[in-house]
């Protein structure tokens, strides 16, 4: 029996994984991931299962888009606030909130990026987890925890390759991805949330509200 060759979108898509394996920090391989993953049926089944989170039907039914932040009126807002959490949080780590690559919104799976992309950071500052390596990391595997996502699984692979790759040692990589996945399985779906309308809300408030520590899980710095 002929084992029939990989499709050339399959072929492609081995390479871009590849690629990441040797870098996992580098974005433009996450976003050709990412690319090479719509329309695949495992997307699809990740989709479905999103869609049946509380909350998340609604917020695809009204597309619910945020406008730009204003980190200036943001940091005015109580130290205590999200909104003042965040805009601290990227300018700390000198991030731009306009980044990520723009998505056309032509369907739900396009919507769904566009809104992950939006609220990357907010997801950061919310859990605790930092944007070194192992924050990155333990982000990811808290998204796959709430969405089976299998962008999620291919950036944690080849950060765990890449680990092999260098000799470097595993248990911290496996602690923050344990760590996070079990933080995402619990926790209440960050993706129906519509932060942007109560930047005003204590952070405190919002982890209470959710599931996640009081002081969130740390920022992963810690770990490294």
């Amino acid at each position: 029996m002929v084992t029939p060759l990989p499709s050339p979108q399959t072929q492609v898509g081995l390479q871009v994984f590849l690629r990441l394996v040797q870098d996992p920090t580098a974005l433009e391989g996450v976003f050709d991931l990412a690319a090479g993953l719509r329309g695949s049926d495992v997307l699809n089944a990740s989709g479905a299962y999103i869609l049946d989170l509380p909350g998340v039907a609604d917020l695809v039914t009204d597309r619910y888009l945020a406008p730009h932040p204003d980190l200036d009126a943001l940091s005015q807002l109580p130290p205590a606030s999200l909104g003042y959490a965040y805009a601290t949080h990227l300018r700390a780590a000198h991030l731009d909130p306009d980044f990520y690559p723009p998505v056309a919104v032509v369907d739900v799976g396009t919507y769904l990026a566009l809104r992950m992309r939006q609220t990357h950071d907010i997801w950061h500052t919310v859990t605790g987890f930092g944007t070194n390596g192992l924050g990155e990391i333990g982000l990811q595997a808290f998204t796959l925890g709430q969405q089976r996502a299998p962008l999620a699984v291919l950036i944690t692979a080849a950060t765990l390759l890449n680990a092999i790759l260098q000799g470097e040692p595993l248990t911290p990589l496996m602690a923050v991805i344990q760590q996070g996945y079990d933080l995402g399985t619990t926790a209440r779906p960050f993706l129906a949330q519509k932060w942007e309308l109560a930047w005003e809300k204590p952070l405190a408030q919002w982890r209470a509200d959710l599931g996640i520590p009081a002081a969130g899980v740390g920022s992963g710095e810690d770990l490294a």
